[in-house]
C-alpha cells in the first residue's frame, strides 16, 4: 500500500509540474510581457520607455527562457520562467496589478467558498444515496418512474434558473433570506443557506442518477442472489452488500464533484456577493491582471490534483484489492 501511495504522490508532483510549464506557455509565449504591458497601461500606443517601466515593476524585463547576457547556470535561471516558475510551485503567486499579494488574498477568500463548498458536498452526496437507495427499494415501480423523471427535470434546468428564482422568492416576496452579502461567523449563516440549496437542488439531479444506476448494476450480481436465498431483508442487501460493494464508483464520483464546488463556484459566487475564489477570479479578469488569472489556473489545478490524490487514498481504504498493488 504504501509503494502505491508513494507512486500516486509522485505522478501527483510531475503533473503539477507539467501544469505549471503550461499555463507558462501560454501565459507568457502566447500573450507576451509587452502585451500584457500595453493592456495594462491602456493600449497600443505606449512610449517603450513606459513599457519597460512596467515590465519591471512586475518582474517581466528579463528574457523569458535564456538569458545570454548572465553567466553560467544563470543563462537559465536568470529569466522569468525559472522565477515564476519556482515562485508558483512555492504558492507565492506575486502581487495584483494594485500591489496585493496574491497568496494573502488566497489565504482570505478560501474560507468563504470552503464554507459554501463544504456543506454543499456532504449535502449532496448524503442525499444522492439516500435517494438512490429509496429509488432502489421501489425500482421498476411508478414510484421509481416519478423519481426519474424529476431526476431528469432537475438535471435539465440551469443553475441559474435556481440562482434567479431562489433570490425572487425568498430574498424579495418572502424576504427571509438576505440577496446577496457576506458577514464573518457566526452571522455567515443566513447568507449560505441559500446559495447552498441553489448548489444543492443543480448537483441532485446528476448524482442522484448515477448512483441510482450503480446500485442497479450491483443488485444484478450473483451475490445479491446469494444474499437473497439466505433471506435477508431488501434494505439488509441494499446497506450491507450493495452500498458497500459500490464505495469505489461513490468514491470517484464525489472526488469529482469537490474540485468542480471549489474552482466552480464562480458564477453562485458573483450572484450571491461572496467573496470566495470565483469572485477573485473574475476580478482578474476583470481588471486584466495577467498574474491573478494565471495563480488561479495554477491553483484551481493543484486543487484537481490534490483531489484525485485523495481520493486514490480513499481507493486504498474503501478496496483492499488496491492495497496490494
Amino acid at each position: 500500500m504504501i509503494n502505491y501511495l508513494i507512486r500516486r504522490v509522485i505522478y501527483s508532483v510531475l503533473v503539477l509540474a507539467g501544469i505549471n510549464l503550461v499555463t507558462f506557455f501560454l501565459f507568457f509565449s502566447v500573450n507576451t510581457p509587452d502585451d500584457m504591458a500595453r493592456l495594462q497601461l491602456g493600449g497600443k500606443r505606449v512610449a517603450a520607455e513606459a513599457i519597460q517601466r512596467w515590465k519591471a515593476e512586475h518582474g517581466y524585463d528579463k528574457p523569458l527562457y535564456f538569458n545570454p547576457q548572465a553567466e553560467g547556470v544563470g543563462k537559465l535561471t536568470n529569466t522569468v520562467f525559472v522565477e515564476n516558475s519556482v515562485g508558483i510551485l512555492r504558492l507565492d503567486f506575486g502581487k495584483t496589478v494594485e500591489g496585493r499579494d496574491i497568496a494573502w488574498e488566497l489565504g482570505q477568500r478560501v474560507g468563504p467558498t470552503l464554507a459554501m463548498a463544504t456543506p454543499v458536498f456532504i449535502v449532496t452526496v448524503g442525499l444522492s444515496i439516500v435517494f438512490a437507495l429509496g429509488l432502489m427499494l421501489f425500482r421498476y415501480s411508478y414510484l421509481d418512474t416519478l423519481g426519474v423523471v424529476v431526476l431528469v427535470v432537475l438535471m435539465s434546468i440551469s443553475s441559474l434558473f435556481f440562482i434567479i428564482t431562489g433570490q425572487f422568492v425568498f430574498g424579495r416576496l418572502m424576504a427571509v433570506m438576505p440577496l446577496s452579502g457576506f458577514s464573518p461567523p457566526p452571522g455567515m449563516f443566513k447568507f449560505l443557506v441559500l446559495p447552498v440549496v441553489v448548489y444543492v437542488l443543480s448537483q441532485l439531479g446528476p448524482d442522484t442518477r448515477l448512483y441510482r444506476t450503480i446500485f442497479l448494476e450491483e443488485l444484478g450480481k450473483d451475490y445479491v442472489r446469494t444474499a437473497r436465498a439466505k433471506g435477508l431483508s431488501e434494505i439488509a442487501i441494499l446497506l450491507r452488500h450493495v452500498l458497500r460493494n459500490s464505495w469505489i464508483p461513490i468514491i470517484t464520483s464525489a472526488g469529482l464533484l469537490l474540485p468542480v464546488l471549489l474552482v466552480g463556484a464562480i458564477v453562485l459566487e458573483s450572484f450571491f456577493g461572496i467573496p470566495g475564489l470565483g469572485s477573485f477570479t473574475i476580478d482578474g479578469i476583470n481588471n486584466q491582471d495577467f498574474s491573478v488569472v494565471r495563480a488561479m489556473v495554477f491553483f484551481g489545478s493543484f486543487v484537481y490534483v490534490l483531489t484525485y490524490l485523495l481520493t486514490d487514498f480513499a481507493y486504498a481504504w474503501a478496496d483492499p484489492r488496491v492495497r496490494l498493488q
